[in-house]
């Protein structure tokens, strides 16, 4: 398995309990969408290893971890810090306004006034926000995500519909 090929789930926090639990700390919207995984992927030395469930514990957004064949503390202790990742496909589906920021990379990106911008090359994400980065020809225009801008998603025709605030894609373009 690739890393390009999986997202990342989260981190191996501590070990829990005696007898080779491990506190798997996740970094998802919904924690609850991954409590019946049979398998996950470690990074260790920069190749993803396949890590099987025996059993899961969850806690908001911790689950408590039973690996198969991992079984003593000292065992545990060796996956502590390590990155969790999951395949792709794994993802949950997401419909309406909702969508992966890997996902839209690619689309093309039509505002409600101005029309078609052009494809969206990356998503920034910055501490405060993230923003779409649409390339018009040579032009880079950003665009905040933000609920009242995103207005719809069309997964068919891969296309992103907003209504950018105003004033802002004429600021790129002139």
């Amino acid at each position: 398995m690739k890393k390009e090929d999986c997202f990342y789930l989260g981190r191996v926090a501590k070990t829990h309990g005696l007898k080779g639990e491990v506190t798997l700390k996740l970094d998802v919207d919904d924690p609850s969408a991954y409590a019946k995984m049979k398998h996950f992927f470690l990074e260790i030395n920069k190749i993803l290893t396949p890590f099987f469930v025996e059993h899961i514990k969850m806690n908001d957004d911790k689950m408590f971890v039973k690996i198969k064949d991992v079984d003593s503390i000292e065992a545990a202790q060796n996956l502590v810090g390590k990155l969790a990742y999951l395949p792709m496909e794994m993802l949950p589906k997401l419909s309406g306004k909702q969508f992966y920021f890997h996902e839209i990379v690619g689309f093309t990106v039509v505002d409600t006034e101005k029309g078609e911008l052009g494809p969206v090359s990356q998503v920034l994400e910055y501490p405060t926000q993230a923003i779409l980065q649409v390339m018009k020809g040579k032009k880079e225009i950003l665009i905040p995500i933000l609920d009242p801008v995103i207005q719809k998603v069309d997964r068919d025709k891969k296309t992103l519909t907003i209504t950018a605030p105003e004033g802002l894609i004429d600021m790129y373009l002139q």
